[in-house]
């Protein structure tokens, strides 16, 4: 079967271009990516939600194809006007489902918590969520904050090793994702902004969405790698969110790393198709 075409739009929010990948029709899921992916991360799990959704992937600005502004403090605050303004432009703020990887985690769940509109639905992927972050976390954070080593981490090399690090069995892993990866990182200037969306959040917003989710009445899927080297605190994550909130239904992949969906795409896009097609 012929894989569908992804389209590819640039729309400008508050004066900055920002891109985004979008298929198929329906009640819209917005997908959020997290460092240092893009859109381009969800080009193989899309499919499978298109079934039954108008899926929209975001370039988060720094990342990807959209404007790496360097004027601007990148916290939870500056993404949430953003993604404000982001959903009023490609009109998906209603029956929206939400998915979320890594730092895109922070990011979109203080935005939810935010929104006068509740979510439809919301699915989990190897994300952060709360303020209490794991020693590996902490000495990732560290160490980018070391200018040999963060130019290091966001080198051409660093990138393609991040992703490999990222897996649990780099066999899979298509030169086509490393390449993606890498690709829209190819000036100092970008790279420097790169590492600035690492640093710039805050605590105070951090500790703001955990009591958000005791509030949560719609599902959550949570879809997960446990063999995860980069949020190796994952499994504890997860336990702690199905304490917090009430409807939440898991599935763990034991032979998935942080990337899972480099790993395995059909069988992610599939398991999110489950829960967001009921």
């Amino acid at each position: 079967m012929k894989t569908p075409d992804i389209q590819r739009h640039d729309v400008t929010i508050d004066g900055h271009t920002i891109h985004y990948r979008e298929l198929g029709e329906g009640p819209p899921c917005l997908l959020i990516h997290g460092w240092p992916t893009s859109s381009f991360l969800w080009r193989n799990v899309m499919p499978e939600i298109s079934t039954c959704r108008r899926v929209i992937a975001i370039d988060l600005p720094g990342f990807g194809e959209s404007d790496k502004p360097q004027d601007v403090l990148y916290n939870l605050e500056f993404f949430r006007t953003i993604l404000d303004g982001f959903v009023d432009t490609v009109g998906v703020g209603e029956d929206l489902a939400l998915g979320v990887h890594d730092l895109g985690g922070p990011v979109g769940l203080y935005w939810a918590s935010k929104r006068t509109t509740p979510l439809q639905r919301l699915v989990l992927f190897n994300t952060l969520v709360y303020p209490e972050f794991s020693w590996a976390v902490r000495a990732f954070m560290f160490a980018s904050q070391l200018p040999g080593l963060s130019s290091l981490f966001t080198s051409q090399w660093g990138l393609g090793q991040a992703i490999k690090y990222g897996v649990h069995d780099s066999s899979r892993i298509r030169p086509d994702a490393i390449e993606g990866t890498r690709a829209p990182f190819q000036t100092r200037a970008d790279r420097e902004v790169l590492i600035r969306t690492l640093h710039e959040f805050t605590p105070a917003e951090f500790e703001e969405i955990s009591p958000w989710l005791s509030t949560i009445s719609h599902p959550v899927k949570i879809i997960y790698g446990a063999r995860d080297r980069i949020l190796p605190g994952i499994g504890s994550t997860v336990e702690r969110l199905r304490d917090d909130i009430e409807d939440t239904d898991v599935t763990r992949l034991d032979d998935c790393g942080h990337f899972l969906q480099e790993e395995r795409p059909q069988k992610v896009g599939q398991l999110a198709a489950e829960f967001l097609c009921a």
